[in-house]
């Protein structure tokens, strides 16, 4: 599988083809703990977060901030899925060493798969923002950390924004399980976001456009673009719903992205829910 744009001296981008498989075996190797772990787990995915993740990531008993919930509003209620890409969710995809464990305990992928399901059956409107990174993307001036880390290994690389030459099966398309969902000719997929927020892309829009002003959140990665689409959309008016088991983070020396996340949910989102809750509450919505 391909995740690259043919680097080398042509592409002008800083990368080399030894430099990117470097990088890409760095991320792989950088938590082979939690690799194993997570392998060790994905025998036989689970549909829901384990109980080991729901006692470890439990909320507490006597919590201490007022408990808030969002009501879903019929034809003005969307699924918004972040990142349902391979390089975010396969074993194939470039980040699995350091996300494996997240998303294989929370159950990640089939919980994504079922939300669509049931926003599909409902009649619910589902977007997407995708993440993707064109050649001159590779060449700014700077970066942050894991922009740079995720330029360094050619995560969501395609060729450019009006070729799709590499793109079916590569790191940047989607799972294969979702594309059902995404391909029906009814979801909107948005232009794709560049660091980690809706800032620069359609998102929005798109959702103003069809009259949404609730959205359920859902995707990858918890502490990077779907606490930052969460933000971005409470700032713009939105009332928000997180997943809490339908995202993951990584693990890696620096701390634990997923618990990161679920911290500020906690404290900033309109709704926390498991999937269980939101696909009886969207199936209720119909």
């Amino acid at each position: 599988m391909s995740h690259d744009h043919a680097h080398g001296p042509a592409c002008n981008c800083g990368h080399d083809p030894e430099q990117v498989d470097l990088a890409r075996r760095r991320v792989l190797t950088a938590a082979a703990g939690a690799a194993a772990a997570g392998a060790a787990m994905a025998a036989g995915a689970a549909r829901a977060a384990t109980p080991e993740a729901r006692d470890a990531y439990a909320d507490p008993e006597a919590p201490g901030l007022p408990q808030i919930d969002m009501e879903i509003a019929k034809g003005r209620t969307a699924l918004v899925v972040t990142d349902p890409q391979i390089d975010f969710l396969s074993e194939q995809g470039v980040t699995w060493g350091v996300v494996g464990e997240s998303v294989t305990e929370q159950g990640t992928v089939d919980n994504i798969e079922r939300l669509f399901a049931a926003a599909k059956a409902a009649g619910m409107p589902v977007f997407i923002s995708p993440h993707y990174y064109y050649p001159h993307d590779h060449k700014w001036a700077f970066e942050g950390t894991l922009e740079k880390t995720m330029h360094a290994i050619g995560m969501f690389d395609r060729p450019g924004p009006l070729s799709l030459e590499g793109f079916e099966g590569s790191g940047a398309d989607w799972m294969p399980q979702y594309k059902k969902y995404i391909e029906d000719g009814e979801t909107i997929v948005c232009s794709p976001h560049k660091v980690y927020s809706p800032a620069q892309n359609d998102l929005n829009l798109q959702l103003r456009k069809r009259g949404i002003d609730k959205v359920i959140l859902a995707g990858m990665s918890a502490n990077l673009c779907t606490q930052a689409h969460l933000y971005e959309l409470l700032e713009l008016g939105f009332e928000v719903a997180v997943v809490r088991d339908a995202t993951a983070g990584a693990k890696v020396p620096e701390g634990d992205g997923y618990l990161a996340a679920l911290i500020n949910f906690r404290m900033v989102a309109n709704g926390l829910w498991w999937t269980d809750d939101a696909v009886e509450r969207i199936a209720r919505s119909a």
